[in-house]
């Protein structure tokens, strides 16, 4: 890669003017915190703490419940902050304004992996705190087993998803495909999988990455090691997405 495909400050700076102005793209970003910590207090109001006392329950992934629901937004937000390229021209414009189709393009993924990651941490510390005031004497603390671990991961997982589905989103130039493969794919194959986390069902995005919120992860995957599979996941549809911006006819 030669300096004149890095991104610059003012080519960084037109694509966060771009979703700040795009209608929906931002809000998507402000409903991965809505969406993690509503549902997590929603949850927690829910269960109480009896729940997080019965045998056999991961108090730490009871914690961080809303993630689940968080990333459905964070996938949103990569969709559409990538698709609005490919409606109306806006590609051949943006190319006219930088020809560099490398530097466009990696400075429209730093951009909004950035706010994705910013976004993401602050879901993971405000679903932590706002969770574990309700839950009593029950209630985790910073220094219990695996909880900055998590709090961490739960950040960088969030990040990782949105991503997963800009990268997506460039291969397929429609915002529309990607929502209606991945949502259900997250949402509805891990819930057939179940707990049969041995073989390949492992080592889908979202059941890896997750392992990084339980205490005592399951399968042959450990929980850094899984949040490392899902980053494999995102950068391979990064860089088939980034063969494809600059292959494809604008």
């Amino acid at each position: 890669m030669t300096a004149r495909a890095l991104p610059t400050v003012p080519v960084l700076h037109s694509e966060w003017i771009k979703i700040r102005s795009l209608p929906g793209t931002l809000g998507a970003l402000v409903a991965i915190l809505a969406a993690t910590v509503g549902i997590q207090v929603l949850m927690a109001v829910m269960i109480g703490p009896s729940e997080v006392a019965r045998p056999g329950s991961d108090p730490l992934r009871l914690a961080f419940y809303g993630v689940g629901f968080g990333q459905i937004a964070a996938i949103t937000f990569g969709t559409k902050a990538v698709a609005c390229e490919f409606h109306n021209g806006a590609l051949r414009t943006s190319l006219g304004a930088v020809p560099q189709r490398t530097r466009f393009y990696l400075s429209k993924i730093v951009v909004v992996g950035a706010l994705a990651l910013v976004a993401g941490q602050l879901s993971g510390i405000v679903t932590f705190v706002a969770g574990q005031v309700l839950m009593g004497e029950r209630a985790l603390g910073a220094g219990s087993p695996g909880v900055v671990r998590a709090v961490v991961g739960s950040g960088l997982y969030l990040a990782l998803m949105m991503l997963f589905a800009a990268g997506l989103t460039a291969i397929l130039r429609s915002g529309t495909a990607v929502l209606s493969v991945l949502i259900p794919f997250v949402l509805l194959v891990s819930f057939v999988i179940g707990d049969h986390v041995g073989g390949l069902g492992q080592y889908l995005p979202d059941r890896a990455g997750q392992l990084v919120l339980s205490t005592h992860p399951q399968g042959d995957l450990g929980p850094w090691v899984g949040l490392g599979v899902t980053a494999l996941w995102a950068v391979a549809a990064l860089v088939a997405g980034g063969i494809a911006v600059r292959r494809r006819d604008a």
